[in-house]
């Protein structure tokens, strides 16, 4: 843990006190999960605080275990590479956008429904709607892993042949999108809020963008390209400079 980033450090003690913290207090009858977790923005469960607590709250072992090791492998060279306040505010906006798009994502499918249920049902419904974890920030971690280092080689279990962080990544999100409009049309029933996902990377592809300043019409001319970053300009701890 001393060579873990400061910020990735205390990103990762605070999810697993969390996570303890709750199991904890659910044998006394408080469910941090429902106080802390995002609720839709219109429901009598909503709260202020909950765009923000909710990507400290997990909901088994599996699904804290799978985004604090995202987090301790991507997270420390993006911390070391950007600094540390740099890197929590890229963290914070990508969870924060997450619960975004997410909130939007329900207000569509609340759209939906208003036409086939009456008003009561959908109270109902839209009260217990929740939902919790880092996995949106995680997403932005993921994203800014592949912006930062697209050519570092990544396997993947089951897959014999390495490939690029940045393909990595591009798979990663198609696979969310196919999720996430799978999950709108009916054909899955997971419970997993790919949408929130995807809004953590668009929200740290954006902030990216306006840190680097680059024209909002050729997005991916960075991200796509061959050349190492070092031909180009370096992006250090607060501006992209171009080599003159």
């Amino acid at each position: 843990m001393r060579n873990i980033p400061t910020v990735t450090r205390y990103l990762l003690i605070a999810n697993l006190l969390v996570f303890l913290l709750t199991g904890i207090l659910q044998r006394y009858g408080i469910d941090l999960n429902t106080i802390g977790g995002l609720h839709y923005v219109s429901a009598g469960s909503f709260h202020w605080w909950q765009p923000l607590t909710y990507m400290f709250l997990h909901a088994n072992m599996s699904h804290i275990f799978f985004n604090m090791f995202a987090v301790w492998m991507f997270a420390p060279m993006i911390e070391k590479e950007w600094g540390a306040r740099r890197f929590t505010i890229y963290y914070l906006v990508c969870g924060l956008g997450a619960a975004l798009v997410q909130e939007l994502v329900w207000t569509l499918m609340l759209s939906n429904m208003s036409g086939s249920v009456d008003a009561g049902t959908l109270a109902h419904y839209a009260y217990f709607m929740n939902t919790i974890g880092a996995s949106g920030a995680v997403f932005g971690i993921l994203l800014a892993f592949g912006w930062l280092y697209p050519d570092i080689p990544m396997f993947i279990i089951f897959l014999p042949i390495p490939i690029r962080a940045r393909t990595f990544v591009i798979i990663y999100a198609l696979i969310e999108l196919f999720a996430g409009l799978g999950s709108v049309a009916g054909f899955s029933m997971d419970n997993v809020a790919h949408f929130a996902h995807l809004g953590g990377m668009l929200f740290g592809w954006l902030l990216i963008l306006y840190w680097r300043k680059i024209n909002w019409r050729d997005p991916f001319e960075k991200f796509m390209r061959d050349k190492e970053e070092k031909d180009e300009g370096r992006f250090d701890n607060y501006h992209y400079h171009k080599r003159v």
